[in-house]
């Protein structure tokens, strides 16, 4: 029993370590400098984080209500995933494919309808596996993973209707990373939930 309890104690100190590899490396990059410094680069507040602007923010009205709506659905996806909740994520999978489909690409431009394009079908594909395995977060985080790439392309050329943040998770994929998008600065990550809600760092936000 006690060699169980450190090996546990052991691994999480492990995992622990590698989350935070980020803030190793700036503890490194800022080794002589003085630690108020140090510790305020770690800790950014908003103002800090890089901003990145709305590419298309002009775009028709009702197209940025769609917009609006596709990624709601998204960030539904997301905090389902974040809470361990599989049929939630579902249910946000199942609404940004019906969403989709009442998009109307007739009040795009034509600059604007060659991104959408560009992203729509893969957009779907993910939403429809999601939807399709409830039950199965695993593979529900696996398109998770894609579709955050797609919908960061989508905010930002057309925006959210609000700010909304690009996350990184260096752990996830056997230590790949995976980036995500939240509509909070706090970080609950959904490719691990419960068992590291914490891991993770704020990249940039989308205005």
């Amino acid at each position: 029993m006690r060699i169980t309890f450190f090996g546990i104690a052991a691994m999480a100190a492990i995992l622990f370590s590698a989350c935070n590899n980020g803030d190793n490396k700036n503890e490194h990059e800022n080794h002589g400098v003085n630690n108020d410094t140090a510790q305020h680069d770690i800790n950014k507040d908003d103002k800090e984080v890089k901003a990145v602007a709305v590419i298309y923010a002009n775009a028709d009205a009702k197209v940025a209500a769609s917009i609006k709506e596709i990624v709601d659905h998204y960030l539904q996806i997301k905090n389902g995933l974040a809470n361990d909740n599989s049929k939630e994520a579902a249910y946000g999978g199942d609404a940004m494919t019906e969403t989709m489909k009442k998009m109307d690409k007739s009040l795009l431009t034509a600059e604007q309808k060659k991104v959408y394009d560009e992203i729509e079908d893969n957009l779907k594909e993910h939403a429809e596996h999601i939807d399709d395995n409830s039950g199965n977060i695993k593979h529900q985080r696996q398109h998770f993973a894609m579709m955050s790439e797609d919908v960061y392309d989508l905010v930002k050329a057309f925006g959210a209707g609000q700010p909304i943040y690009h996350d990184h998770c260096p752990m996830y994929n056997e230590n790949k990373g995976a980036m995500w998008l939240s509509e909070m600065k706090e970080i609950k990550n959904p490719y691990f939930g419960s068992e590291m809600p914490e891991c993770g760092s704020v990249e940039e936000v989308i205005k």
